[in-house]
């Protein structure tokens, strides 16, 4: 062996090690193994494993990794069970997320301008979370208020990519999706109003399906709102529980409005018109790692018989400042209303990207009436783009998870939000026109190992083409987990 290949050989071994110093799993050989949530349910209802033996060793899991990936923010004492649970997900333990009312706990929406009031009641959604039998052992953390891609704060500990404790963990579900691709739960409670699901599910290499507005029970303060950007969902390891969750949730309750989406349970034989878009509707390029993921799943595509085309999604060049207005009159509103979310509300302390789109609002304030006729109007253009087009592939972000730092809400707010915009590229879009999106891990790593999402979005009520493509990409070649890597 010559000296250079003996130096190669060195040099891959150190990367190896470093991997390993910052890559954090919890999987080990307790009640919840390698279950995915469907996989455990079933060992729980086959008597394999009991509900108060899961809940014990993910409240163990979680214990074993919170030091390091700081992903929780309430605990609660596991349940002592007189009774199984019932329900899809019956005994699944698992985490909400601290922007949803979870009776007896206090909602902090990742704030420390407030103290949180203990909630007297579920939120609706909650309750339709916990009709899927799961049991919930906390809340999870997210950014001030959902506003940030990344999951962390100006003076407190960030939430850590597991794959990458130097790395964000995607926001605002970023809590959530740590601790399910870390293995500490298999699914967990997440929420998405420009990209919160789908952005910590591709940071983290999961599955994250925002489903269409109105599919699952609507959020109170979003309905009383101009355009409702926000709709709850889960991140999870397979595409079967993403899918088992919807199955569930309408069991709950179900929109009349929209078409039953049922029980997905793997690929159609349906061959797919696909649209690709690499670029950003906003003309913001993709990195280099992000484009290669992208194409590389539109070659998959087309080896399982689908045809992928160009397709250009011309939406109003003013979209992303009219969102960023609408994401201003958000934080305005919170400013406005705080101190009923729990005592000591103070605008003032609210973080750096929270306090610059309010002041940036109350600047431009008089352009509401335009910024929100014209982002409605975006369903025209989306509309449009999909003629011929049953889905269209996109990356999730611009480029790829960026080093914890890069989005600190303690950046100046100038630099940050050009870094936001720069990021959040692709999602927000179907927020504003109220569609499904999800995004999927692809087959391409960045160099260091860390995941890469890809995104399909539909018209409205597609979660059943976008559910069974997912399901075709994962039986073609299994998503890659943290142990795998």
């Amino acid at each position: 062996m010559t000296t250079s290949e003996e130096q190669e050989k060195e040099q891959a071994r150190e990367r190896a090690r470093a991997r390993d110093r910052t890559r954090v799993h919890a999987f080990r050989d307790d009640a919840l193994g390698d279950h995915d949530a469907v996989g455990l349910a079933e060992a729980i209802r086959r008597g394999e494993v009991g509900a108060a033996e899961a809940a014990r060793d993910a409240a163990a899991r979680v214990g074993a990794v919170e030091d390091r990936l700081h992903a929780v923010q309430v605990h609660i004492e596991v349940p002592a069970y007189r009774s199984e649970p019932t329900g899809a997900f019956a005994g699944v333990p698992t985490f909400v997320k601290d922007n949803t009312d979870y009776q007896g706990l206090p909602t902090g929406h990742g704030s420390a301008a407030f103290a949180p009031k203990a909630a007297r009641r579920h939120a609706p959604f909650a309750r339709q979370f916990l009709s899927t039998g799961v049991t919930v052992l906390g809340k999870t953390r997210m950014p001030e208020f959902g506003f940030s891609p990344t999951t962390e704060y100006e003076g407190a500990e960030p939430v850590r990519n597991p794959w990458h404790t130097g790395h964000s963990a995607g926001g605002s579900s970023g809590g959530s999706a740590a601790l399910v691709a870390a293995g500490a739960v298999p699914i967990a409670h997440a929420n998405d109003g420009g990209g919160s699901i789908r952005i910590p599910a591709a940071c983290c290499g999961l599955v994250g399906l925002k489903p269409t507005r109105g599919r699952v029970v609507p959020n109170a303060q979003g309905r009383q709102l101009p355009i409702d950007l926000v709709t709850d969902g889960v991140v999870s390891r397979s595409v079967r529980d993403s899918a088992a969750f919807l199955a569930a949730a309408e069991q709950h309750w179900r929109n009349p409005k929209l078409p039953p989406v049922g029980l997905v349970e793997g690929p159609s034989e349906r061959r797919l018109r696909i649209g690709l878009l690499l670029d950003s509707p906003n003309g913001v390029p993709s990195d280099a790692d992000t484009r290669a993921a992208v194409t590389e799943t539109a070659e998959r595509l087309e080896r399982l018989g689908h045809t992928v085309e160009p397709v250009e999604l011309s939406i109003d060049p003013r979209f992303t400042p009219d969102f960023l207005t609408y994401w201003g009159l958000l934080s305005f509103l919170i400013g406005v209303t705080g101190r009923t979310l729990g005592t000591g509300f103070d605008r003032r302390r609210m973080d750096g990207l929270s306090r610059g789109l309010r002041e940036t609002y109350v600047r431009d304030w008089q352009r509401t009436p335009g910024v929100v006729r014209r982002l409605k109007r975006t369903r025209e253009p989306y509309a449009a783009a999909f003629r011929g087009l049953d889905l269209i592939l996109s990356p999730v972000l611009a480029h790829t998870t960026p080093p914890l730092g890069h989005l600190n809400p303690a950046v100046p707010y100038e630099t940050l939000i050009e870094r936001i915009l720069a990021y959040v590229a692709f999602t927000p879009v179907n927020n504003v026109v109220g569609t499904p999106s999800i995004s999927v891990p692809a087959t391409h790593a960045t160099p260091d190992g860390l995941p890469v999402g890809v995104m399909f979005s539909g018209r409205p009520g597609a979660e059943r083409t976008l559910l069974e493509l997912a399901f075709e990409l994962e039986a073609d070649e299994p998503f890659r987990g943290i142990r795998d890597a």
